[in-house]
């Protein structure tokens, strides 16, 4: 046996892969033929359908018609490329006389059994015959998915250290990601000034007249219910926690800019007259550096993986036979 079994009790621990979810979710086909051919192996119409079923289920409730045909055309296009990709990563571990002992295999069932089925055995056969699967092609199956897992690792090798540039590098470009949304908790009353010509000189000093209560000591929920305009009135104007771009952008200047537990003044807008009141802020805050550095390390680590993975795929593929049909 190869020396394999490093990589392999690494990927061994992920015992949380919604393993069920995919092997246990497809529909019945009537129609089967080959989708591929890769090195001289079969992949099948019903093994593509197989993977991309929960999927399908989920658009098939929410689209119809030609979208429907053309997301699931582009769904399966993808399953397929997942199977040539992962029969790629099998026949690379064949080729190279790898071996998985038996048990870490019992292992990896042992874990479905008990995160899955409660450690009831019956349970978990029932549910295999129940989807027309036997233990030993169950088994098999399980035993691939560790091969892919493994080889993946066994074949991604990143260094183990960011450089500092890179990372102050990263930071300096993606500054809005380290930066939380500014939201406000406001509350409004607004009284149209449009409601005739003769009577907008009215409403102006009505709306005086209701700062004046405010200015006093007046309730602000209390007073928006009765004299306010807007449609969150019967609320006392609560419009609960917004983000700049909510309001009208002469309003939204006023609200970020006032301090907590201010009233604004009134504010003449497209012929109404408005007036706010801030209850509390939060966000608007950005990580530092030295706080994001971590988080910027992982990410880097991440995106050199996958790029190194995508490059390892893209050798074997490109040394395969491969026909799709």
């Amino acid at each position: 046996m190869r020396p394999f079994a490093i990589a392999l009790l690494a990927m061994v621990g992920l015992a949380g892969l919604p393993i069920f979810c995919s092997a246990f979710a497809e529909e019945p086909q009537v129609v089967d033929g080959i989708a591929a051919i890769v090195n001289g192996e079969v992949i099948t119409y019903s093994q593509v359908r197989s993977l991309s079923a929960p999927r399908e289920k989920l658009l098939r409730s929410q689209l119809t018609g030609k979208d429907l045909e053309s997301k699931l055309l582009e769904l399966r296009q993808l399953a397929l490329r997942d199977l040539i990709d992962r029969r790629l990563v099998i026949q690379a571990f064949k080729k190279e006389s790898y071996q998985i002992p038996d048990h870490f295999v019992d292992q990896r069932m042992h874990e479905i059994i008990r995160d899955s089925f409660g450690g009831d055995r019956n349970t978990f056969i029932k549910t295999l015959e129940a989807q027309n699967y036997s233990l030993g092609e169950f088994r098999e199956k399980e035993m691939e998915r560790m091969i892919v897992a493994a080889m993946r690792s066994h074949n991604v090798k990143t260094n183990s250290i960011v450089s500092p540039t890179k990372i102050e590098d990263y930071y300096r470009k993606h500054h809005d990601d380290f930066t939380t949304k500014e939201e406000i908790k406001l509350r409004l009353i607004m009284i149209s000034g449009q409601k005739d010509t003769a009577s907008a000189p009215a409403q102006k000093a009505l709306a005086e007249e209701v700062l004046g209560r405010l200015a006093s000591g007046a309730e602000f929920d209390r007073t928006a219910q009765v004299y306010s305009e807007d449609s969150t009135r019967d609320n006392g104007g609560d419009w609960g926690w917004i983000e700049r771009n909510t309001l009208a952008a002469p309003l939204e200047k006023f609200a970020f800019n006032m301090p907590v537990g201010r009233i604004s003044n009134i504010i003449e807008y497209a012929g109404n007259y408005y007036i706010l009141k801030v209850e509390d802020k939060r966000g608007g805050t950005t990580r530092s550096l030295d706080e994001a550095r971590s988080d910027i390390e992982k990410k880097l680590l991440q995106e050199e993986a996958q790029g190194i993975q995508e490059r390892w795929i893209a050798s074997l593929r490109a040394k395969a036979y491969i026909k799709t049909f």
